[in-house]
């Protein structure tokens, strides 16, 4: 049976804003006239635009940066198929959290807990708290780079103000959803437009390219490790446990006609926002393949990245490279810190103000700068860890969402599951032959 919609308070991450910002009440309203069937006029689709947006700018972390910038120049432009296939993957799953949040009003997380024992439902949490700190890891680490680079202040400092401002954008959520939604957008588009810039300065060999979306191929053991860290980076766990929370509350369906609308909704704004986002790791990519891939295969990291960007491409690029970065790395931070805080509530029901949350998953990335390690091989780490933490939401995406005693006739179709089903078997398969790699087992076809 389809349980009724809950309010934010049930799970979402701003309850208490969400009650007394005037914007958010606002747009709430006008969500609430279009399910009456009252005109939103135009502009309609964007009173239900944000959630997907949020979780999108998961896509586009700073471990997505450092996977890619290794993918163009060690392979050129032969793991463009693996973005492309990750991204696919991608907007199927955001569609079935959203979809989850919007016809239970529950999210992923509390569904989870509803449905298993103690013993796993504490295994799935642990599983997902670890992801949570590899994400935080990623992205603390690439505003801090990028605030390094631009200021020459040591990476430790950088970090420093990296927490402060992504706490300081967290206070939005006093004022409701809405703010928050804004701010998360205005980075999106602001990376977006840096990759433009990119591009258009880049030589790129778009024949090339072409070919490199569509033609499959792994030529070795490390263009594997990269592969997974892609998809690590890519459908990344904290999104799809996210989506749900953002989509629980929202628009508050009294019938399946309005559930059945808001779905429709969701599902435009999930292929805008991440057709958005696969562009933009496409064309990261493609940027490092076009400006290192001859001559400079060997750059790894990002900060060498920047350095060698400039003198070749020139200021335009290096500068566009670092705003993105910034950019990105804040925005992460932020929605990181939400997701995080959705994910403890939603299987424990505990909820802890945002700046314990916020000192106790960035505390494994300061540990990791202050004993040396390589930030970008941490970055690139990182997106590891996440891949393999990847299959627990996946997997409890495909479950629940096909289940008609949840769902109702919102359940997933054949064609849909038939299409979950081989998602989570890609993932699930890449991982197995990663780890076969890592303990030294002959892998069939990696060349």
């Amino acid at each position: 049976m389809v349980a009724p919609n809950a309010a934010t308070a049930s799970g979402g991450p701003a309850p208490e804003g969400a009650a007394r910002g005037a914007m958010s009440r606002r747009t709430e309203g006008a969500i609430r006239d279009v399910l009456d069937g009252r005109p939103g006029g135009r502009a309609r689709f964007l009173l239900f635009a944000g959630p997907a947006v949020t979780a999108s700018i998961a896509y586009m972390d700073p471990g997505n940066f450092a996977t890619n910038i290794q993918a163009g120049a060690r392979y050129g432009y032969g793991l463009l198929w693996v973005v492309l296939l990750a991204n696919l993957t991608a907007m199927l799953f955001q569609a079935l959290s959203a979809k989850l949040g919007i016809v239970t009003g529950k999210n992923l997380a509390e569904h989870c807990r509803d449905a298993t024992t103690r013993p796993v439902r504490l295994a799935l949490w642990g599983i997902s708290e670890v992801a949570a700190m590899a994400t935080d890891l990623a992205e603390f680490l690439g505003g801090a780079i990028g605030l390094s680079l631009l200021t020459g202040m040591p990476l430790m400092a950088g970090m420093a103000i990296t927490a402060v401002v992504t706490y300081a954008i967290l206070l939005l959520e006093h004022e409701g959803f809405r703010p928050l939604e804004i701010a998360i957008g205005a980075m999106v588009g602001t990376i977006g437009l840096c990759y433009a810039v990119e591009l258009l300065v880049a030589p790129v060999a778009w024949g090339a390219a072409a070919k490199g979306l569509v033609t499959p191929r792994i030529p070795d053991a490390q263009a594997l490790t990269i592969a997974v860290g892609i998809i690590g980076a890519t459908v990344m766990p904290h999104a799809l446990f996210l989506h749900s929370g953002l989509t629980q509350g929202r628009g508050t369906p009294r019938t399946e006609a309005d559930r059945r609308l808001l779905v429709r909704y969701s599902n435009r704004e999930v292929v805008v926002a991440l057709l958005l986002a696969g562009l933009v790791n496409m064309a990261m990519v493609i940027m490092a393949a076009a400006a290192f891939h001859v001559g400079h295969s060997e750059v790894a990291e990002i900060g060498e990245a920047y350095r060698t960007l400039t003198p070749l491409l020139g200021p335009a690029a290096g500068a566009a490279f670092l705003v993105s970065l910034l950019a990105s790395g804040i925005s992460s931070s932020v929605v990181g810190t939400l997701a995080g805080q959705l994910v403890m509530q939603g299987f424990t029901g505990w909820r802890i103000p945002l700046l314990v949350r916020r000192l106790v998953t960035m505390l494994p990335a300061f540990v990791v700068v202050a004993i040396g390690v390589d930030p970008t091989q941490a970055l690139v780490l990182s997106q590891v860890v996440l891949s393999l933490a990847l299959p627990v939401p996946m997997v409890a995406l495909v479950v629940f969402t096909r289940r008609r005693s949840v769902m109702g006739p919102f359940a997933n179709g054949p064609l849909t599951q038939a299409a979950a089903l081989a998602g989570a078997a890609v993932v699930l398969a890449l991982n197995m032959v990663l780890l076969a790699a890592a303990f030294g087992v002959p892998v069939p076809g990696l060349e």
